[in-house]
């Protein structure tokens, strides 16, 4: 008898605990509450990406390539200042960050890339040359036009190249159909 209260006891409590999951939202979701699962977490700074159509991968936000035509070293590196939104349209969070490029010369010339997040991870595009020697002060995407907002100072028309830039301008960059980050001024 004692051993059978004890059963009905221990079945009570689970039922009992069942409910109260229930009311309190444990237990398994259903298929339709299932959360996305996105593979592999982006990081700009060991991306992969194109610039004039040559693949570049950073390694911890660096990449160094021996130059073709002389003895410089051609350096890539991952300015960040990243922004998250739908570039395409697809309701997943798309990211774009600045990079620099420094292939020897006088120059520094700052490109953005966009990264689009599929189901199996993300696909970055093309680097959109933004100018030389610029100024990158921020990006931003938004979701109702899925472009990225480029805001930079830039020198002033007639201004040599070593003047410090000091004129807000605006780019305003969009994925094709194909992928391809392409751009316009505002």
């Amino acid at each position: 008898m004692r051993r059978e209260l004890t059963i009905g006891l221990v079945l009570v409590a689970i039922v009992l605990g069942a409910c109260e999951s229930k009311k309190q939202g444990l237990g398994k979701p259903r298929d339709s509450e299932q959360p996305t699962v996105v593979k592999a977490p982006f990081d700009g700074a060991n991306a992969t990406f194109t610039i004039n159509g040559k693949p570049v991968t950073l390694v911890k936000g660096v990449a160094e390539v021996p130059s073709e035509k002389s003895a410089t070293v051609t350096t890539t590196r991952y300015v960040g200042q990243e922004a998250i939104g739908d570039l395409d349209g697809d309701g997943h969070a798309d990211r774009a960050f600045w990079i620099a490029q420094d292939a020897g010369g006088s120059g520094t010339f700052y490109y953005v890339v966009a990264a689009l997040q599929k189901t199996d991870g993300y696909t970055t595009t093309n680097a959109f040359l933004v100018g030389d020697r610029i100024a990158p002060e921020s990006l931003e995407i938004r979701g109702d036009a899925h472009e990225v907002h480029v805001l930079y100072a830039d020198r002033k028309p007639g201004e040599p190249m070593i003047t410090r830039p000091s004129e807000g301008k605006v780019l305003l960059l969009k994925v094709n159909r194909d992928g391809v980050l392409q751009g316009s001024m505002k």
